[in-house]
């Protein structure tokens, strides 16, 4: 996708769960927006802001794809009859096409599927952005890290003349 998408998706909604490491641990070369199927308690435990997606991925499993691993905690106000399960793999939606061309991605190049946000739309609908990750080693790591402190030094002289 490209970055004014990126930038327009950030103004109009706010993150209820963000990777932070994602970025700093893989090249993200696509970034795609799908839909995901949650439970009932799961929306509103979304909307209090408590999920964690740090160790989740994106793969798949019976025939689509799942965003697996992915913490959202019990929902405290409902009754515990009414309760999801807290790691249960969930269903991503996405069209045929880009589900099979990520399937095909992931299985010829060894790409990875990782999610980098979760967010309600303007629409109050969950959708997760999900990036096309590509492993870094740790020279890179060290290489990115050195341009950054770079950058804002850099940053921190023009400001000071």
């Amino acid at each position: 996708m490209s970055d004014k998408n990126t930038s327009e998706r950030a103004k109009a909604q706010r993150y209820v769960a963000m990777n932070r490491r994602a970025r700093h641990d893989y090249f993200i070369t696509d970034t795609i927006e799908a839909g995901i199927v949650l439970e009932g308690t799961e929306v509103k435990s979304l909307r209090s802001g408590q999920a964690s997606i740090q160790e989740s991925f994106a793969g798949p499993k019976d025939g689509g794809l799942f965003l697996l691993n992915a913490y959202i905690p019990e929902y405290k106000k409902a009754g515990s009859h009414l309760q999801h399960e807290t790691r249960r793999p969930r269903r991503l939606l996405l069209h045929k096409r880009e589900m099979n061309k990520l399937m095909g991605v992931v299985g010829r190049e060894g790409i990875t599927l990782v999610p980098l946000g979760i967010y309600f739309n303007r629409r109050g609908i969950a959708k997760v952005e999900i990036g096309l990750a590509k492993g870094k080693h740790k020279a890179d790591k060290r290489e990115a890290i050195k341009k950054r402190d770079w950058e804002r030094d850099k940053a921190r002289i023009m400001r000071s003349r």
